[in-house]
């Protein structure tokens, strides 16, 4: 059966070091920071890693930033449109898929920090019928403990959303999937990436300001940080221009020699734990806020975010970290995305790539048939993203 890889942090590594010092660093202006270009020796640097990096990832297209205090440096590689043949350019929207449950857990920290819940409610108080209900805290929902099985691997559902993937669900439908395989173990024993978990905290945040979820967003981090380019798409299939076309292996028609197009798949099935879509420039911006929590939470708030990585490291409050960087994967049909933030030199990093394809040595995951062997399996932002890592002297390496 097909898979349905919706992008993960697993744990490893080691992390934050001064979650004080981090939560202290001056905000960026919104939009595209007004910062001069990095030095052109350096500029020349992390593009010679994106092309040496780029030939071994399995898609079209890739778009990339780096973000320092000294200054910004964007570029774009490949295709957009492999038949059209337009090129890659900055500014596209992509579906950013993962990457979204750190707005979500953003969004549930500032309604902590306003009194309005907290993390230690059972989610039974929200949201009535789940195993366990009463004893899962939305802390860990929000730190992927609940022992919620992930309606991502559903049988159920993986049947249903491959046989046509223009189909509209809500959330209700979608944590309805998981219940008859949960628990899968008891709430806070282990960890277990789960869709379930950020869709539930989604509609805890529906419920507690009695607003759709994109008004939400809109009020809460696009304005405060002026996200121009970022949208909460909810069951619409187009995206914003301009876009490049998405790639997948995932589904029931998509073969090696002839992947699926995904571009306009319905992005319903991912809502708050991945469906949202957004540009470069405006993840640089946000990957900053998300390290630092300027313009989006408060000093403590944020070091307790920052302190929440279990030791010496892996997935805390909706976000992951290995080594000092801290952010999310972004990984659904057709699209892969990389938003980190390094804690160390204040350094943000943003990959979008229009294809989720992996390639390497992948085991029995489907790859393409020009795929390079003897590298490790990873999704063509994150290998694009470690390469970059590497470059700027801080690799990203998952133990």
């Amino acid at each position: 059966m097909a898979m349905l890889v919706t992008g993960s942090m697993a744990k490893a590594g080691a992390c934050v070091a001064d979650p004080v010092a981090v939560s202290a660093r001056p905000a960026v202006s919104s939009g595209l920071p007004p910062l001069p270009p990095l030095p052109p020796e350096q500029a020349e640097a992390l593009g010679a890693a994106v092309r040496a990096a780029f030939p071994e990832a399995a898609g079209p297209g890739i778009i990339a930033g780096v973000m320092t205090p000294e200054g910004i440096w964007t570029g774009a590689w490949g295709a957009a449109d492999p038949d059209g043949g337009a090129p890659m350019e900055v500014g596209m929207h992509t579906r950013i898929g993962s990457v979204t449950k750190t707005f979500t857990g953003t969004v549930l920290l500032q309604l902590a920090e306003d009194g309005a819940l907290s993390l230690d409610d059972p989610i039974g108080r929200y949201v009535e019928g789940l195993p366990n209900g009463d004893r899962i805290s939305l802390r860990q929902l929000a730190t992927m403990t609940s022992g919620l099985l992930s309606y991502t691997r559903a049988d159920a559902f993986l049947d249903r959303f491959f046989e046509d993937p223009t189909l509209t669900y809500t959330p209700g439908q979608l944590v309805d999937f998981a219940i008859p395989g949960s628990p899968i173990f008891a709430p806070g024993a282990e960890f277990d990436y789960s869709n379930t978990n950020t869709v539930l905290l989604g509609m805890v945040i529906e419920q507690v300001t009695g607003q759709p979820i994109g008004e939400v967003f809109a009020e809460r981090v696009f304005a405060p940080l002026g996200l121009g380019g970022t949208f909460w798409p909810g069951a619409e299939t187009a995206l914003p221009e301009p876009f490049p076309q998405g790639f997948t292996l995932q589904g029931n028609a998509a073969t090696p020699e002839a992947p699926s197009n995904a571009t306009h798949w319905n992005p319903s099935w991912g809502w708050t734990a991945g469906g949202m879509v957004s540009t470069l420039g405006d993840l640089l911006v946000y990957g900053q806020a998300l390290g630092t929590g300027r313009g989006l939470l408060g000093p403590e708030t944020q070091q307790e975010r920052l302190r929440s990585f279990p030791e010496p490291a892996g997935y805390g409050l909706a976000m992951g970290c290995v080594d000092g960087w801290i952010g999310h994967t972004g990984e659904l049909p057709g699209y892969n995305t990389t938003v980190f933030y390094d804690t160390t030199t204040d350094t943000t990093v943003v990959v979008q790539a229009n294809s989720d394809i992996p390639s390497g040595d992948c085991g029995d995951e489907a790859v393409l048939p020009d795929n390079p062997t003897g590298i490790a399996c990873a999704s063509p932002a994150s290998r694009v993203f470690g390469a970059l890592s590497e470059a700027l002297g801080h690799p990203f390496a998952m133990p």
